[in-house]
């Protein structure tokens, strides 16, 4: 899978500035880069079908990828961060690592756009509340995102709110954005499956 962008957001603090952060952030990246399709493949090739391939499937090569023993790093899958304030956590996280700094945490996109602000602004309340030290969103560029999915959060919608997670009071940590697409397009690969969460195909 390709690598378009990261767009950090925040970048404040001492883990921003340390060895290990620049560890983490290259365990991130190369597990995007070691997503494939199809199977076996050394390339993310998608077939250009509009709306026509799922999500779920690519997020799991994510956690996959990362969730490894070699990997210096222990990566926890869907990992519950409650907030002190709160009877009840906003949700579980794709992918967290605990480090002497602090939680740091992955989020896939896999919703629509809605949920790609519930996903920064859930990351951006831990980050505020001190529950996190780090948190990424990885998410599709529009050109990824005609071929998934309908209406999957991608980042050219989610780009015109930036300026407001920037300004977030936030002294310590990271929050940022990936921006991910395809290697190739191909008629010859089969459709990515689609999954069966909630009401609608994914």
């Amino acid at each position: 899978m390709k690598i378009v962008k990261v767009e950090t957001l925040i970048d404040s603090g001492d883990f921003a500035r340390s060895v290990e952060r620049e560890r983490l952030h290259d365990d991130v990246l190369q597990a995007i880069g070691k997503i494939v399709w199809p199977p076996g493949s050394d390339k993310f090739t998608i077939r250009p079908q509009k709306k026509g391939n799922g999500v779920p499937s690519i997020r799991k090569q994510l956690t996959a990828n990362l969730v490894r023993e070699e990997l210096k790093n222990s990566w926890e899958k869907e990992l519950k961060i409650k907030l002190a304030t709160s009877r009840s956590s906003p949700g579980a996280l794709d992918a967290v690592v605990k480090t002497g700094y602090g939680n740091v945490a992955v989020e896939w996109e896999t919703g629509n756009i809605s949920s790609s602000h519930r996903a920064m602004n859930k990351m951006a309340l831990h980050l505020m509340r001190g529950k996190l030290i780090s948190g990424t969103l990885i998410l599709p560029t529009r050109e990824l995102y005609k071929y998934l999915t309908d209406r999957v959060g991608n980042w050219e919608e989610l780009e015109p709110y930036a300026d407001l997670w920037k300004a977030l009071p936030i002294r310590n940590g990271i929050l940022e954005v990936v921006v991910v697409s395809f290697d190739e397009l191909s008629d010859d690969v089969p459709l990515i499956p689609k999954g069966t969460d909630g009401r609608a195909l994914r």
